[in-house]
């Protein structure tokens, strides 16, 4: 990365960062997407069991690896404060801390997945498929974790376009592994939904040891001596990183499992409602990979400038993040609205569970402003390192007004399902209004902290 001086530059620089995140995670996603679109095709049953296993999975996923996502701003801070030999503690002690997280979640999923199951109200197919997916992706989580904080590592240093190459050779990859394990190619047993999570499992595999290999042989990773030397345990940097990251993991945990709860209420509406709920939230999901990568690129960005003590530059690429979303989201809103029918056939040829989805994504649509401005407001903060209140104002948000909301409205009106989609919608745009106001309040008092430090 460099300094930029111009509107023009950063605009160019925003979209240097930008344009790769948004591919890799269109790519990351998409086996997500491929998991459920081909298991839909395979059978109802097996799409709910994905749907009801990957509403376990996810949240708990993203919200531990959100962890690890403390140290892009670190590295990325470090890097503009020219730093640049504290940059390898900063990333092996990530995968330390990657490793430790894999390590509880293996733990604590021994111990209550069964539990959670079976208080549901599912049938036995739909319960043994979601079981069996979720333990296939267990087998992925070490993996994944830490390509979490490599992938970290290579896009503060603004190389975004290396996780990109990485992720878009290893989609073509997992698509193949899906059509083999789902249905039962080349002499391989079918094994629908299951198929679905090893294949992700191989997956995460295969993209960590690419990364791993090119920082160790590639420039400019190789000059900063990543896996050059052995390193011990540090409590101080581990301390950093979970204290800057916990509140990162619990943000995107409450977003992230709000949904989760969403779809597990929705059990009692029946195996097609499921379906169609989650065939919905999933190309709604997909369309939230744009503000989502903005957050991602704004992090790099705000975190670089910050460091380097350029706060008018840092306010400017919040703005400019924020603005790009809204436009490209409200377009993306359009289309979802034209589109909506045929998108929900994409998930299924049951016209039951296409008509209930292309309902769900009428919904959708009302999520896109919303998203545009919440998610890039997010990741300008985390590059700000404020973090602790963006939690407090999520939990607030999706668990005190959104979800109560919707329940209201589910069990005490007509709409039924849609109640809850309506309380997410809700949820969501209080999310907007309070991280607006947080933004301007942290650029406000971190410039003067930040000058103050330096008359001293």
């Amino acid at each position: 990365m460099k300094q930029t001086f111009t509107i023009k530059e950063k605009l160019t620089q925003l979209n240097i960062i930008l344009i790769p995140i948004l591919i890799t995670q269109l790519a990351m996603f998409s086996m997500t997407f491929f998991d459920i679109m081909m298991t839909g095709n395979y059978s109802a049953s097996h799409l709910a069991g994905v749907a009801i296993g990957s509403s376990i999975w996810f949240p708990v996923f993203t919200g531990l690896s959100g962890i690890l996502l403390a140290v892009t701003p670190i590295v990325a801070q470090l890097t503009g404060a020219n730093k640049h030999k504290d940059v390898p503690s900063a990333v092996i002690q990530g995968v330390y801390a990657s490793l430790i997280l894999a390590a509880v979640i293996l733990t604590i999923g021994c111990l209550v997945l069964d539990p959670i199951l079976n208080r549901m109200n599912l049938e036995e197919e739909v319960r043994y498929i979601a079981k069996y997916y979720i333990i296939s992706l267990a087998f992925g989580i070490i993996p994944v974790f830490v390509y979490n904080v490599l992938r970290s590592f290579i896009d503060a240093l603004g190389k975004t376009r290396v996780t990109m190459f990485i992720t878009l050779a290893s989609l073509p990859l997992n698509i193949i592994f899906n059509y083999l394990l789902i249905f039962g190619k080349m002499g391989l047993p079918k094994l629908g939904g299951i198929g679905a999570g090893i294949a992700s499992t191989l997956t995460y595999w295969i993209i960590t040891g690419a990364a791993a290999w090119i920082i160790h042989t590639k420039k400019p990773f190789i000059d900063y001596g990543i896996f050059m030397n052995v390193q011990r345990v540090s409590f101080k940097k581990l301390k950093e990183i979970f204290t800057l990251g916990i509140p990162i993991g619990l943000s995107i945990f409450v977003e992230t499992s709000i949904f989760a709860a969403v779809t597990l209420f929705m059990s009692e509406f029946g195996t097609v409602v499921i379906a169609a709920h989650q065939a919905a939230l999933n190309f709604a999901s997909l369309l939230y990979m744009v503000p989502m990568s903005i957050s991602m690129a704004l992090t790099i960005l705000v975190g670089y400038e910050y460091g380097a003590n350029r706060f008018h530059d840092a306010r400017i690429y919040s703005f400019m993040g924020i603005i790009q979303a809204v436009i490209i989201s409200s377009a993306a809103g359009i289309f979802l609205f034209i589109y909506r029918v045929p998108i929900a056939g994409l998930y299924s040829d049951s016209p039951e569970v296409i008509t209930w989805a292309a309902q769900f994504l009428m919904y959708a649509v009302f999520f896109q402003l919303s998203d545009a401005v919440q998610a890039p407001i997010q990741g300008a903060l985390r590059g700000y390192k404020d973090v602790n209140a963006t939690f407090i104002m999520a939990v607030i948000s999706f668990w005190i007004i959104g979800l109560p909301f919707g329940f209201i409205l589910a069990k005490f009106t007509d709409l039924g399902p849609f109640g809850y989609w309506l309380g997410l919608i809700v949820g969501l745009g209080a999310g907007a209004v309070t991280l607006s106001l947080r933004l301007l309040h942290v650029q406000k008092i971190r410039i003067n902290i930040k000058k103050n430090e330096q008359a001293l």
